[in-house]
């Protein structure tokens, strides 16, 4: 840098008059000052056309042949390449974000830290210092960027924040920054009847969607937990029951609004049904768990609803026989709306805390939604999905009758982690913890995945239970355990895991990565997918600001794994 040349001369009407500087008063006339020597000129002189050449000189060579530490030459990123990153304090940032956005949006109280950190879901617990220091709650795109505008030039993180289900630690604080919760853009902006869509923002819950939609005789596919939000679907890449019919958010999001780590706020699309125009940046936002930009809209597709759907609910001597059940529906052609699997535990856990008014048959049982457009189609499906589960030696075949029979056949479904909750604390004890985790494997693959993850969780000695949405091939495990068994659960879900990828299938189906399991995902896709994932986040989020340590490590020095074992033992 060059020192600044002073100019001799005053500012009027906004110009600058450059040169001497005329006294108007009578005062004597100020001495001179010395005159520079001739050589001290020269030398001078010369110095400025050195430098000035010399700039140009390095930035015609930087030009040619960029330095590897500003821009790597590779396509990939590897964690030993970078430097830790430098996050600033956060103080500076929220008092700025208070002047913008008023303070009744910026919250400090402990409570409100604590509701942003951590749940008892999760499977990898907050460490009591990983906090955030504010949260702030915007009201529009706008308010969002402005907030990001504000944290990039401060290098403070930010932690995205909506309904608050998730499962892997996504928004666990693991830097000293803010939350930004979205809770309170929940509109929902419009709906498009005749081109089935929707516009929506990121703290619209799935089930006030739902409601909405019903009246209109519509539905939007993914259906997971209870109280999951827009934005957080959008970002774990979630799914729920009706994935094998109508697909994840992948397939269901037409566009979105996105605010980047700098304020940048893009669309990636308009509304199309399709279009080859461009870079696909839906698939590069969906499950990206808020480390590339902050989802504030989203316009989503929608179906419209069977004009007949019914349930049945189908029982098995063996998880295996369930299974293969499900594989032979898919490659039959069906298209059932659903097919959900509990085994006979979790059945026990349904029928012990009394969430349902029905009892139901303690055995791995399918739970079917069979749809048609006509009563003669919808009867057929029926008749080749007795005939399916006949074959692989079914107990039970029970249909529903009437609407409130549909809802309290499928209600199992729906109140099957609330249940496993209430069995935990009401037989184990109130110090219970939980760990529920997913994976997902090609549908062949299926009946052999369960059986043998099955025998091996009864092997620990823990109680447990599987649960899936088998039609796509996605399970999920839910283990109850007490803290000095952690080890034991840990080691199934390993196991279980080594198996999904051993079937080439993945490490999560639905929950996402975060950063319960980061070292999964290297084991699934390998270090130079990381890398490549890892090269993008550095592109788009250079101070690595956006909910940092999820899905990757972006710090050579990350030992935030270890810390949160340690935190989640001791709990």
């Amino acid at each position: 840098m060059f020192p600044a040349l002073r100019t001799c001369g005053r500012s009027t009407n906004n110009s600058v008059k450059l040169g001497f500087r005329f006294v108007s008063s009578s005062s004597p006339k100020p001495k001179p000052k010395p005159k520079p020597s001739s050589s001290f000129s020269r030398s001078a002189g010369l110095f400025f056309v050195g430098a000035l050449a010399g700039a140009i000189f390095v930035s015609y060579r930087t030009a040619e042949n960029p330095p590897s530490f500003l821009f790597p030459p590779s396509s990939t990123t590897k964690l030993l390449e970078l430097t830790p990153p430098k996050y600033g304090k956060p103080g500076p940032a929220i008092k700025e974000i208070r002047q913008k956005l008023g303070e009744d949006k910026v919250i400090e109280s402990q409570n409100t830290l604590d509701d942003h950190s951590d749940t008892y879901f999760q499977t990898e617990h907050a460490t009591e210092d990983q906090r955030p220091v504010a949260v702030v709650y915007p009201e529009s795109t706008e308010e969002v960027s402005e907030i990001m505008k504000i944290c990039h030039e401060h290098r403070v993180p930010v932690v995205p924040f909506t309904g608050g289900t998730s499962l892997e630690g996504h928004f666990t604080p693991t830097r000293k920054g803010i939350c930004v919760d979205l809770s309170r853009m929940n509109r929902i902006i419009s709906l498009h009847k005749d081109d089935l869509d929707v516009v929506v923002q990121p703290a619209v819950g799935w089930e006030e969607l739902k409601d909405y939609l019903d009246e209109y005789h519509l539905l939007f596919g993914p259906d997971p937990g209870p109280g999951a939000c827009i934005g957080g679907m959008v970002g774990t890449s979630c799914s729920g029951t009706n994935a094998a019919r109508w697909g994840t958010m992948k397939e269901n999001v037409i566009s979105l609004t996105v605010v980047l780590a700098d304020g940048t706020i893009i669309r990636t699309k308009k509304r199309p049904r399709k279009s080859s125009a461009g870079y696909n940046l839906n698939g590069l936002f969906i499950g990206s768990e808020g480390t590339l930009g902050i989802v504030t809209e989203a316009t989503l597709k929608l179906n419209v609803k069977p004009k007949f759907e019914n349930i049945a609910v189908v029982s098995f001597p063996t998880i295996g026989d369930a299974a293969n059940s499900v594989s032979k529906f898919v490659q039959e052609g069906l298209q059932l709306d659903a097919m959900e699997l509990l085994d006979e535990h979790m059945l026990h856990f349904v029928n012990d805390s009394g969430e349902t008014t029905l009892k139901y048959d303690e055995l791995p049982t399918l739970m079917l939604k069979i749809g048609g457009n006509s009563k003669e189609g919808l009867n057929s499906t029926v008749k080749s999905v007795e005939q399916i589960c006949m074959t692989n030696h079914n107990e039970s075949f029970r249909f529903a009758e009437t609407d409130e029979e549909k809802y309290e056949l499928w209600n199992a479904r729906k109140v099957a982690l609330w249940s496993t909750i209430s069995y935990g604390q009401n037989h184990i004890g109130k110090d219970v913890q939980l760990w529920t985790t997913d994976v997902a494997v090609p549908i062949s693959e299926l009946g052999d995945s369960l059986e043998v993850t099955k025998k091996d969780l009864e092997e620990t000695g823990l109680p447990s239970s599987i649960v899936g949405h088998v039609g796509d091939g996605n399970y999920h495990c839910f283990l109850l355990f007490k803290k000095e068994d952690r080890g034991k659960a840990e080691a199934a879900v390993e196991r279980m895991v080594a198996r999904a990828i051993e079937a080439e299938g993945t490490v999560t189906g639905e929950h996402g990565i975060g950063v319960g399991k980061r070292e999964y995902l290297q084991q699934e896709v390998g270090e130079d997918v990381i890398a490549l994932m890892r090269k993008i986040k550095m592109a788009i989020d250079p101070y690595r600001i956006l909910n940092p340590d999820k899905v990757f490590r972006v710090d050579p020095g990350d030992d935030i794994a270890a810390n949160l074992l340690a935190a989640t033992k001791g709990k």
